[in-house]
């Protein structure tokens, strides 16, 4: 379902664990939080975006899965063609949860909202360390259609 205001201290319980996967695998990318990393006035704003949706899973009237889904507009360059597209900024289902098709729910829901919005493509971003999440938007039939790369710059390459 659509997370509501009263989701907030839920949903921070589920994302501080991808964020601290995250800040885990790339400490140069992401700071480890003690506190919420979003704020209640930045969740709501999302709600209230009509360009975005927060999704919630429940269990027992707990939250127990979140997907963030933001519509994005192509940049304006000549070479691309003009579309909007949803992506999937973030999925997350609590460790205790994971296997229990949870994540596939979470995903078809985050794609009837792109189709009830007009969008014909999800697009998702997803880090090359997070070997389980590539697999599992895999066997969701998500493909790899652009590699971002990076290179750490250090003193020793002059």
């Amino acid at each position: 379902r659509e997370a509501a205001p009263e989701d907030y201290d839920g949903l921070i319980e589920v994302l501080a664990e991808i964020d601290a996967y995250h800040a885990e695998h790339l400490p140069h990318v992401f700071r480890p939080t003690c506190g919420p990393a979003r704020s209640r006035a930045y969740v709501l704003s999302l709600l209230e975006d009509p360009d975005s949706v927060l999704l919630v899973a429940e269990e027992g009237g707990r939250v127990v899965g979140v997907a963030d889904v933001r519509a994005h507009t192509t940049p304006d360059i000549p070479v691309l063609l003009p579309r909007r597209y949803p992506m999937v900024d973030a999925i997350v289902v609590r460790r205790t949860h994971q296997g229990r098709g949870i994540g596939r729910q979470l995903m078809r829901c985050a794609e009837s909202w792109a189709r009830a919005s007009g969008l014909e493509e999800v697009r998702l971003n997803v880090w090359e360390f997070n070997q389980g999440a590539i697999t599992f938007y895999e066997k969701l039939g998500y493909t790899t259609t652009l590699r971002r790369m990076a290179r750490c710059l250090d003193d020793a390459d002059g």
